[in-house]
């Protein structure tokens, strides 16, 4: 998907609304057990089918289908398939904070865009330019680099500063990768619980999109990152998970995911037209 395609899905939906599948066999609704022989993914597609017309995209944790061995990823495989059928406008985001040296990388990248059809996936900066360029090499897809998140131990490394000129860490991993790709296939991570270091990072990299996560369980503010973060093309993707995907426990909770969804799409609605 090109950044023009995402941009006019996000104006079509007036969302720029990622719903994140972070499905927990533990958490998922327990009527799902009685009535499917397949209930992680009846959930992944109840929740798919209930959203699809409020988001633009969706990205799947693989730490939640990673953890259930080959039946967590026959059911990632399997929803990823059910997107591309069902919803082709949707972009979808391997969540697998990758990153290692270049051929190790190389095979990642052929497991996400050759053989699963991901549109992005998240990858690590630390190792460095040849442990990313592999992701770099497959035409209409995206890395989505890591630059300032949203978790307590941000603030171990990412905030150290240079001793020579004050640079921030994540500031280095911006302006660096930067040179790496191009604002047609790289995205970064700056999760919304950072919503007031988003003018910083606007500053070095104006025209890329950014996937923000951190918003609804996590405490973030969507007005403060759309405030902050918004460019020319919106720029964003703001992703919600717990909050909507776990809206309810009980039978309704597709319904109730489509609330939260809708609530939040509604909000975003407002916040586009001061584009």
């Amino acid at each position: 998907m090109t950044r023009q395609q995402l941009f006019d899905n996000i104006l079509r939906k007036q969302s720029f609304l990622c719903v994140g599948l972070d499905t927990d066999v533990d958490k998922i609704p327990e009527c799902l057990f009685d009535e499917s022989d397949d209930p992680i993914f009846e959930f992944n597609k109840r929740i798919i089918d209930a959203t699809a017309d409020l988001c633009v995209a969706y990205k799947p944790n693989l730490a939640f289908y990673e953890c259930l061995g080959l039946e967590g990823w026959d059911v990632l495989e399997r929803t990823v398939e059910y997107i591309r059928a069902q919803y082709p406008d949707q972009f979808i985001i391997a969540d697998a904070k990758r990153g290692d040296i270049g051929n190790t990388s190389a095979m990642y990248a052929r497991t996400f865009f050759s053989h699963m059809d991901f549109d992005a996936v998240t990858v690590a900066p630390y190792m460095g330019e040849d442990s990313v360029k592999p992701f770099l090499g497959y035409e209409g897809k995206w890395v989505i680099l890591l630059a300032l998140t949203s978790n307590k131990g941000a603030f171990d490394f990412q905030f150290t500063e240079s001793k020579d000129g004050g640079e921030r860490l994540f500031e280095k991993v911006l302006g660096t990768s930067s040179q790496w790709g191009n604002a047609d296939n790289m995205m970064y991570v700056v999760g919304a619980t950072k919503a007031d270091m988003l003018a910083d990072v606007r500053r070095i990299v104006p025209d890329h999109f950014l996937l923000v996560p951190g918003i609804g369980a996590q405490g973030g503010s969507l007005q403060e990152v759309a405030h902050h973060g918004k460019n020319t093309q919106c720029g964003l993707l703001v992703n919600s998970s717990r909050q909507i995907i776990y809206a309810s426990a009980e039978a309704d909770f597709a319904e109730k995911a489509r609330a939260e969804a809708q609530r939040v799409q509604e909000e975003m609605k407002e916040l586009l037209k001061t584009m």
